[in-house]
Parts: structure tokens; C-alpha cells; sequence
């Protein structure tokens, strides 16, 4: 193929033409790692490719259950390649390469270019996984010729993309970085899980963090994850896919977890998509971010009493099957395929797409919403029992729909089952002007680490006032069974101008 007949074979897109629900998942980050995983690898000195098959399960689990429940998957185009958990289908081939040319022929998983004009094209300045990205070049150069693979730029006009791509992806990076000594110190320390007594001293290292930072912005030097990581995180001087985090560097661990969500986050506000924040990851709300109230997709809640209405018991039928597949990573990416053309798969988004595109009507909508979420396990479980019944085990399900508020440094979480409803607070700081997100969570009640499951943000909270948060917490506490704890659990579920743009 050459190259004029790959370029026909795209469709450019930007971020504003694709799918309303398309998400980022951070799980196919391929430096994702989750935050117990990574204590573990710090204490003992492991690398990447020694943990390689436990974070492999996790992260396949996670893209499988991308794109079981979203339309879109964009994946930055390195992680095609540099991520096993995404390339073992492409070096694989047969059936397993075919199935993830059809996703990517039909837009269901979105390449997100940086600085390249096509997919197949290598990266400047990265080290590659070279089997996987020769993989790769022969998937995007086999697609069928009436194919065409959607891929996502900040803007196809070079000059505009690399402004769009600074202003909008690395310079907020950047500020992101640096508002981390702004924020609740202790607050954010108990969210990654640093112990009371060393607080002062993850504040000091974070001090450090920013303080580099803003040098190198100074000197008009490239602040990036992996400029960061190097300093803070990693030890030095290793090929990707041989890291190792550095234990004689002071909160490595907890560091490395605030630059991925920030990573990770980033990415998806600058192409306005919804972030997908795996199990065991760190959740946004360490971010802090309530003073800068985003807009999500869905809109914004401003309504205490509306706001109220998300934690409020939910409707919905008797759940009748009582299966469901123990390890979604066990399915094959050709199962997917299969449960993405399915009915049941088309009727769930259906309801989703309702429910967030008016999430004042959420009562009236999360049931429908549950009932076809149900529908499409009873799928999953067929497909599994008749494609791979030796590995794809099932275990017991009982399928519960948990909604999370959090304003500010306050999460209510309310979960609603067949017999159990209850409703959680755990409050900690609040500002005046309160920000904050609601979001859905369809799970098992007897949680499993890789059993289908699913969480999205579906609308913004803003609260403009003392006030108004004052009267959404006094009727949150009035709500039935209503248990409330004070304190904080940890949080767990600028670029110097140059002619190309650098590695993001």
C-alpha cells in the first residue's frame, strides 16, 4: 500500500466529530499501573516486563470493558503498539488481528494522532516495541479496502494543531502539575495513601516536583510525564518496557499516580471526551479541582435538590441471571466484536445515550439503563460458555447500580440493589464555590477485580455558594440509613516552541 493509498484510507477527524460518548480509557496507557501494583514493584525492584502478566490481565479487562460499554475507545496510537494487553491481537494475527481491523474500521476504536498524518507512521524520538509496531504497520496496510480507519488530530492544518496541540494538551499538563502545592496538602496526601506522619513530607516533595517544574518552564524547557518520571519516578537510563520505579526517590509511588491521572485526564478535557479511570487507579477527585468547574458533555448540575435526586433509591427488574464471566479478559477480542453486533449491545448504548444526554431525567432513565446493562451480560455469558467455556469461568452476580456525588472533597456514594440500598458520605474539605461530577457505576456487589463493569462520569456539579452546598448536605444527611464518616479514604478507583510537536 502506499503511502497516497493509506491516507485515502483515513478518516480525519477532530475531537468535536466523533461519537458524544467517546471515552479515553487510562488502563491502555502503557505505563498504567495500579497504585498496589506499583508499591509492590518499588519495595521489590521490579521491573515493567516482570510484572508484565499481572498488569496485563488488568489492563486487557479494562479494554475489553471499554468497549463493552462505550461506542468510541480513542487510544493514543503509541499504546497500539506499546501496550501488550492492545498488540497481542495484532502480533497474534488470524482472528485475533481481523477482529481489531473491523473495530477500527467501523470507529469503535479511534487512533489519536499527535504530530503524525497517518497511523502506521513511527513516532519521532520513542523507543517502540519493534514487533509490535511491524504488527501493527501490517494491520493499518491490510485493511480491507473498503475500510477507513477514523483517526483524531487537535486539527489536520499542521501549523493550527501544533498551536492547538500546546495550548490545549501541554501547557495545561503543566498547570496541572503546578497547582499541586495549591492544593489541601493532607487532603491529597490521604488520597494516595501517604500515612499522617509523613505528610509534611510528601508536601515538601511535591514542592520539589513543582519547583522543577517551574524551572524548566522558565528556561522555555519541555515539561512532560516523562521528563518528570525521570527525576521523580523512574530510574534512569532504562528502555521502556524494562522501567523500574526508583525506591531511593521519596514517594515515587504516589508521585507516579498523580502524573498518570494528570497524564491521562488531560488528554481527554483537551479532546472533550469523558476519562476513564480504571480499578485501583487513582479517581480525579485528588485533583482538586473545584474551583475550576469543567463542562462536562452532559452539562453541568447546579440544583441541590436535583443534585439529591441521583442519591435517592433506583428502580429497576428483578434481576434473573446470576452468572456472570468471573475474567472479561479471558473473552477474545473476536467475542467482542461478536457482543458489539449483538442486539443487546445496541439496545444498552441506546439507553445510555438517553441517560446522559438529559441527566435531569437520570430517575426516570438509570433503570432502562440497568435492565439492558443486565440484558448484555446474559450475552456475554452465552457467547463466553460457547466460544471459550474452559477459560471464561463464571461466577456469582448480583449486579448493583452505584451512584457517586463528589463536590468538593466530599463523596456520597448510593448503591442500590435487589434487597440493599444505602448511602455513604465521606466528607472532606469544601470550598464556597464548590465543583464537582456525578457518576454511574454498574458493578457486582461481590467485586471482582475483572469482571464486567462499568463507571462514567455523566454530568458536572457546580455549586456557587456555602449555601447551596450547606443544603444539599443537610438533605443528603436527612436521606434514610444515611451513614456519614469525616476524614479522607484514599482516592482510589507547557512546551517550548519548536517546529514538531514533542512526545505527549
Amino acid at each position: 500500500m502506499t503511502t497516497q493509498d493509506t491516507e485515502d484510507a483515513i478518516a480525519r477527524k477532530r475531537p468535536t466529530e466523533l461519537s458524544p460518548g467517546a471515552v479515553v480509557a487510562q488502563s491502555l496507557d502503557n505505563e498504567w499501573v495500579n497504585a498496589q501494583l506499583t508499591k509492590e514493584m518499588i519495595e521489590k525492584g521490579t521491573s515493567l516486563r516482570d510484572v508484565e502478566k499481572i498488569r496485563g490481565k488488568e489492563a486487557r479487562a479494562e479494554y475489553f470493558r471499554s468497549l463493552l460499554n462505550t461506542r468510541q475507545v480513542v487510544v493514543n496510537r503509541v499504546f497500539f503498539y506499546n501496550n501488550r494487553a492492545v498488540s497481542c491481537d495484532l502480533v497474534e494475527g488470524g482472528a485475533a488481528r481481523r477482529a481489531h481491523q473491523k473495530l477500527l474500521g467501523d470507529g469503535s476504536l479511534v487512533p489519536y494522532l499527535v504530530n503524525e498524518h497517518q497511523p502506521a507512521e513511527r513516532p519521532p524520538n520513542m523507543t517502540v516495541d519493534e514487533r509490535a509496531f511491524t504488527a501493527w504497520q501490517e494491520t493499518v496496510e491490510g485493511m480491507p479496502a473498503s475500510s477507513r480507519i477514523t483517526c483524531v488530530r487537535m486539527s489536520w492544518e499542521d501549523q493550527e494543531n501544533r498551536d492547538a496541540t500546546r495550548n490545549g494538551l501541554f501547557n495545561p499538563f503543566a498547570g496541572q502539575v503546578q497547582r499541586l502545592t495549591a492544593t489541601d496538602i493532607p487532603l491529597l496526601a490521604a488520597q494516595v495513601g501517604v500515612p499522617p506522619e509523613r505528610t509534611a513530607q510528601f508536601g515538601a516533595r511535591l514542592h520539589e516536583l513543582v519547583g522543577f517544574s517551574s524551572d524548566r518552564r522558565t528556561r522555555g524547557e519541555l515539561v512532560s510525564r516523562r521528563v518528570l518520571y525521570d527525576e521523580f519516578v523512574s530510574v534512569p537510563g532504562l528502555p521502556a518496557s524494562d522501567v523500574r520505579y526508583d525506591r531511593n526517590k521519596p514517594f515515587a509511588g504516589e508521585v507516579k499516580q498523580l502524573l498518570d491521572l494528570i497524564y491521562n485526564v488531560n488528554l481527554a478535557d483537551a479532546l472533550g471526551m469523558y476519562p476513564l479511570t480504571p480499578s485501583g487507579g487513582l479517581r480525579r477527585i485528588a485533583l482538586q479541582e473545584w474551583r475550576d468547574v469543567r463542562t462536562a458533555p452532559s452539562g453541568v448540575v447546579t440544583d441541590p435538590e436535583q443534585l439529591l435526586l441521583f442519591l435517592r433509591r433506583q428502580a429497576f427488574s428483578t434481576v434473573q441471571d446470576r452468572l456472570t464471566p468471573s475474567a472479561v479478559d479471558t473473552l477474545t477480542l473476536e467475542d467482542i466484536w461478536t457482543l458489539r453486533q449483538s442486539e443487546p449491545w445496541h439496545e444498552y448504548m441506546r439507553a445510555f445515550d438517553a441517560l446522559t444526554a438529559d441527566p435531569a431525567a437520570f430517575h426516570d432513565r438509570v433503570g432502562r439503563v440497568f435492565d439492558r446493562y443486565v440484558r448484555l451480560n446474559s450475552e456475554i455469558v452465552r457467547v463466553a460458555a460457547g466460544r471459550r467455556a474452559s477459560r471464561a469461568k463464571a461466577g456469582k452476580w448480583a449486579p448493583v447500580i452505584e451512584v457517586v456525588v463528589i463536590v468538593g472533597g466530599a463523596v456520597f456514594s448510593a448503591i442500590t440493589g435487589d434487597d440493599t440500598w444505602g448511602v455513604v458520605g465521606d466528607v472532606g474539605a469544601v470550598s464556597a464555590k464548590a465543583g464537582g461530577s456525578v457518576q454511574l457505576v454498574l458493578r457486582n456487589r461481590r467485586e471482582g477485580r475483572r469482571e464486567q463493569k462499568f463507571a462514567r462520569e455523566i454530568a458536572a456539579v457546580r455549586f456557587d455558594s456555602a449555601r447551596e452546598w450547606e443544603q444539599f448536605h443537610s438533605m443528603v444527611r436527612r436521606l434514610p440509613g444515611y451513614r456519614e464518616q469525616s476524614g479522607s479514604r484514599a482516592a482510589t478507583s507547557s512546551a517550548t516552541v519548536q517546529d514538531d510537536i514533542p512526545e505527549y
